[in-house]
């Protein structure tokens, strides 16, 4: 059996033990629990994990901070922000930072280790709130009129597969989904994302969706 190893930093005590006991209660799921940032950062700085679990909001800083740091020095630890619904801004923030999707405080035990999972599959959960608020705030007041040596300089070289697997990540579709959906093998679909990571100059899921959807190279 594969032990993941998850890192969840909350300080609302309560809020703290009930995702740790959802968690937990999945055998694979090796979980440390911390309250504050200084203490997630000494154990991130001895053994990382492979997933991190932060909230926004800690006594001595923000979660934005921890994943953008995690995100530098241990890209391979997928980072997953907790939020309250409505809280679209500091999600996009997280993301832009190099975090991978979500959970929401709320969420049901089942629907947090289902969240966990998704994004070790190479998903990115981002719930249609999240994309619609991403479009309000990159929509320009007015749609200039479009010009095709600036859109084509605007696609930065993406095929048409690229964009369709793009899209696919957008939609949370694992690997094999997008692979079938679009007729290629599974075995290819990391090849094509490293060259969009490339293309894109992003590092994450999570930047590569939002860089497309800010690019207009995709619509959710």
């Amino acid at each position: 059996m594969t032990t993941i190893r998850i890192h969840l930093v909350e300080d609302d005590e309560p809020t703290r033990k009930r995702l740790h006991a959802a968690l937990a209660a999945d055998p694979e799921f090796q979980v440390e629990s911390f309250g504050n940032l200084a203490d997630a950062r000494a154990a991130i700085a001895a053994q990382p994990p492979h997933v991190l679990l932060t909230d926004l909001e800690l006594p001595d800083g923000h979660g934005t901070s921890l994943t953008a740091e995690v995100h530098a020095a241990h890209p391979s630890v997928e980072i997953l922000v907790i939020s309250v619904l409505c809280d679209e801004a500091s999600v996009v923030a997280a993301i832009s930072a190099g975090a991978s999707g979500y959970i929401v405080k709320d969420a049901l035990p089942e629907d947090i280790g289902t969240t966990v999972r998704q994004v070790l599959q190479g998903q990115s959960p981002l719930s249609a709130a999240i994309a619609r608020y991403l479009l309000r705030r990159l929509q320009p007041a007015t749609e200039p009129a479009p010009d095709p040596d600036q859109a084509a300089e605007t696609n930065l070289g993406l095929t048409a597969r690229e964009i369709d697997i793009l899209w696919g990540i957008a939609k949370g579709m694992t690997y094999n989904e997008i692979a079938d959906g679009i007729g290629i093998s599974r075995k290819t679909v990391p090849n094509h994302i490293k060259s969009i990571y490339r293309k894109l100059e992003v590092n994450s899921r999570g930047e590569a969706v939002f860089e497309a959807i800010s690019r207009k190279l995709i619509q959710l």
